[in-house]
């Protein structure tokens, strides 16, 4: 939905390639079956991008360049077999690098089979989440609370991935409203603490 809105005309869509890595037992599942899983770390069968939009690396392709697992990038140009792309963070921030199509079978997938899926490995990157936020400095942030953080140190990491407080936009839940202001739990486990 947010690419359909994002200010750019030049796009492209490209289709995965999928089949089962077992090819004696393929024929139990159809293509059209295939294209509609997307495991957790895997990118979509229809990944469609935008000049300019932001996008992620979902594996490490080349440590040494920079293109790990969670690097945010900017499409610059969409070929068909390679996408151009500007890395937006880490230390080879600014760098220009081209991306291929590989194949990906996701790991415990909990599907009957494995998927083997070919495809760029990235999606798009309009939101990340607060695990993937980790180590990185963003100039501004949207922070949506409507569910709250789950686990020992989040509510920390989120709010310290910003240099200024003011750089933070919080959508707090329906339900967090008491006494005119509103809250979340923070979850802290005081034995890492003392650890």
């Amino acid at each position: 939905m947010v690419m359909d809105m994002f200010p750019s005309t030049v796009s492209k869509t490209y289709l995965s390639a999928d089949t089962v890595e077992d090819e004696s037992t393929g024929y139990l599942y159809p293509t059209e079956f295939l294209n509609t899983i997307t495991p957790s770390g895997t990118p979509p069968h229809k990944l469609t991008l935008k000049k300019h939009a932001p996008i992620m690396l979902l594996r490490n392709l080349n440590t040494a360049a920079g293109l790990l697992n969670g690097t945010r990038l900017s499409v610059l140009n969409l070929g068909t077999r390679l996408i151009e792309t500007k890395i937006l963070t880490g230390t080879h921030a600014g760098d220009t690098v081209f991306l291929p199509r590989i194949t990906i079978i996701p790991s415990d997938a909990g599907l009957p089979f494995n998927l083997k899926r070919r495809q760029f490995p990235i999606r798009p990157a309009f939101s990340i989440t607060i695990n993937k936020a980790q180590g990185q400095t963003l100039g501004q942030i949207g922070l949506d609370l409507t569910k709250p953080v789950f686990s020992h140190g989040q509510l920390y990491a989120a709010f310290s991935r910003v240099r200024d407080f003011k750089s933070i936009s919080i959508l707090p839940a329906a339900d967090s409203l008491f006494d005119g202001q509103y809250y979340t739990d923070n979850i802290v486990y005081e034995g890492v603490i003392h650890h």
